[in-house]
């Protein structure tokens, strides 16, 4: 027999359409279809109230590619992250952040990333593949169940800000968008989901005439082309001006002000130019930054800056009244903070 379709490719409409076609009533796709998503079922098996033959009907056309968290680390500050395993037995690494009454997602977008940024773990990964709506959903669900069992709450916050670049995955990771805050889903908040990019100007302008409801990070890193390029050889087709001239167009469309995401290295970008030339860039368009703090992955190459170029910083953005943040990692004990994501557990 040939492969089983993934039920979880089909649509609400293409459901009921199988069911008609197969001599059932309508309405058992749409009871089906909030087994699969809203109820999250593993299998055809768990669907009580839908008949023992109609279930046998489901195993024979078709299979569900459910994640399976392969391994799970928890940290001394309360951070979790998953090794996720995925139907094709490649790995992907999702993270939950814990901090008071908040519980933030850090989910992955695609398996490995091919944009060589030459500060972060992931890069060093082969991009093998875009992963389905379904598998970024899952991440999330998952995430949500740890959040409930360790911190007695549900999941408040997700950032796409995992394994892979989301906007080389558009349609994927805007379906699942869709299905995350769907009422047929798990219905969050559009506002509490942050979508983070590199900066691909094209995709950036196209989230705009989509008119998506989520927020955009942007990880900058420097507003120096020069400096920036070494860094991000993203930057050489796709410069700060071409990126700036599309986030200008972000915020037209949406009214949304972007979160430039920011990493301070001693000697690459602690000098006075470099704070000065952040200060312009963040006057150009509506914005607010936030300070990471960096995450050593075995690169000699980069180092954590001294804290004094991390409070010039703060002291110069706030002079010129920009927003900032000092973002403190967590999860470093297990190789869970930002830029550490490259399958070590698998």
């Amino acid at each position: 027999m040939k492969d089983k379709k993934d039920i979880r490719a089909l649509s609400k409409d293409q459901l009921r359409d199988f069911f008609i076609a197969n001599g059932d009533k309508a309405f058992r796709g749409n009871q089906v279809y909030e087994w699969l998503w809203n109820k999250g079922a593993h299998s055809f098996e768990s669907m009580t109230n839908v008949s023992k033959d109609t279930r046998k009907m489901l195993e024979e056309h078709f299979v569900i590619n459910h994640i399976e968290v392969d391994k799970m680390q928890q940290s001394s500050d309360g951070t979790v992250k998953n090794a996720i395993k995925l139907h094709d037995s490649l790995i992907v690494e999702s993270v939950m952040i814990p901090s008071q009454k908040r519980s933030t997602a850090c989910v992955s977008s695609q398996v490995g990333c091919s944009l060589n940024c030459t500060f972060c773990a992931t890069a060093r990964l082969k991009r093998m593949r875009n992963l389905n709506p379904d598998e970024i959903y899952d991440q999330v669900v998952s995430i949500d169940q740890q959040s409930r069992l360790f911190e007695g709450h549900p999941l408040t916050n997700i950032v796409f800000m995992g394994m892979g670049e989301p906007l080389l995955n558009y349609d994927n990771v805007m379906k699942a968008i869709d299905m995350i805050i769907s009422d047929e889903g798990l219905g969050m908040s559009p506002r509490r989901i942050t979508l983070s990019t590199v900066g691909l100007p094209k995709m950036i302008k196209q989230l705009a005439d989509d008119e998506v409801k989520f927020n955009l990070a942007v990880s900058l890193h420097s507003a120096i082309d020069e400096v920036r390029s070494k860094m991000m050889p993203v930057n050489k087709s796709h410069n700060l001006t071409e990126l700036l001239e599309s986030l200008k167009y972000w915020y037209s469309k949406t009214s949304k002000r972007i979160t430039f995401e920011y990493v301070v290295w001693k000697g690459i970008n602690d000098k006075k130019k470099d704070i000065d030339a952040l200060v312009e860039y963040c006057k150009r368009v509506p914005s607010k930054v936030n300070l990471i703090e960096y995450n050593a992955i075995d690169n000699g190459d980069f180092q954590q800056a001294d804290p004094k170029a991390i409070e010039y910083y703060v002291r110069e953005l706030e002079r010129n009244d920009i927003t900032v943040n000092v973002r403190r990692s967590r999860g470093k004990d297990i190789d869970a903070a930002c830029g550490q994501l490259a399958n070590k557990s698998s």
